[in-house]
């Protein structure tokens, strides 16, 4: 299948001397399901954000297709709403992505601004509260909204724009084990529909759940492996280095 993201060599760092990824390189092909695991603070959030066209690597490529993410290719007006519309990120945390005054109007916002004519952003935005259990509360403001309630608008806010790509930071951090279960469900049901998915976790139990392709980076913000889930997740010595599980001393008698 073909590639439609790649990160090329990529490395970023904060402030110029921060690491958070050193000369990383992985493909996204079309129509799969993917997870970037990881210890907190190996760079899962920014490794999707570089995706995104957020920020920008320090040294390596991003590609979409075979055209590079960057600065100067996200001011063509004609390539920025082919990538906008193509691409979507949801934050880890849904109070930095909603900001309109409702929930109908956070799900009416990106494809208004793709340019979709108002009866059938309408449509779609109907469409997604219904399959996310969000028509009780199209007139609600997101800060009356709870947790799980916050995590499904923001989803909502892109599933309106029907992106080809769906980048999920920690989709299911800090939900109930309900919603977290009707999330996977979701999730999984883009991918079968045809999405490219790719999410970021330390949730071990999640990736056994969906079984992704999974990326594995270590706390030195580089690719340690890349392989299928179940592969992944027998190899405890793989799982014990880059610190996603833990395995206590025995004490002597």
């Amino acid at each position: 299948m073909a590639e439609m993201l790649r990160v090329d060599k990529v490395s970023y760092s904060y402030l110029g001397k921060i690491p958070a990824l050193v000369d990383f390189s992985v493909g996204f092909e079309e129509g799969q399901l993917y997870a970037l695991i990881g210890a907190n603070g190996t760079g899962k959030s920014t490794l999707l954000q570089l995706m995104a066209g957020l920020i920008h690597p320090s040294q390596g490529r991003v590609l979409f297709g075979d055209r590079e993410v960057c600065e100067s290719s996200l001011q063509d007006p004609g390539f920025l709403r082919l990538f906008r519309g193509a691409v979507a990120y949801l934050f880890q945390d849904p109070d930095v992505q909603l900001f309109c005054p409702t929930v109908l109007d956070e799900l009416l916002f990106g494809p208004l601004q793709l340019g979709i004519p108002e009866a059938e952003a309408r449509e779609r935005a109907q469409a997604v509260m219904q399959l996310l259990a969000l028509e009780g509360l199209q007139n609600r403001p997101s800060y009356m909204l709870s947790g799980g309630e916050k995590k499904k608008t923001a989803l909502g806010s892109i599933l309106t724009m029907n992106p080809d790509i769906l980048l999920l930071d920690e989709p299911t951090n800090g939900l109930d084990p309900r919603t977290q279960h009707a999330l996977i469900e979701l999730i999984t049901g883009l991918n079968q529909a045809g999405k490219t998915v790719v999410i970021s976790t330390h949730d071990l139990a999640l990736v056994e759940a969906i079984q992704p392709r999974v990326a594995v980076l270590s706390e030195e913000h580089r690719l340690e492996r890349i392989g299928a889930a179940d592969e992944i997740l027998l190899d405890e010595e793989l799982l014990l280095r880059v610190n996603l599980i833990y395995r206590p001393l025995s004490r002597s008698r």
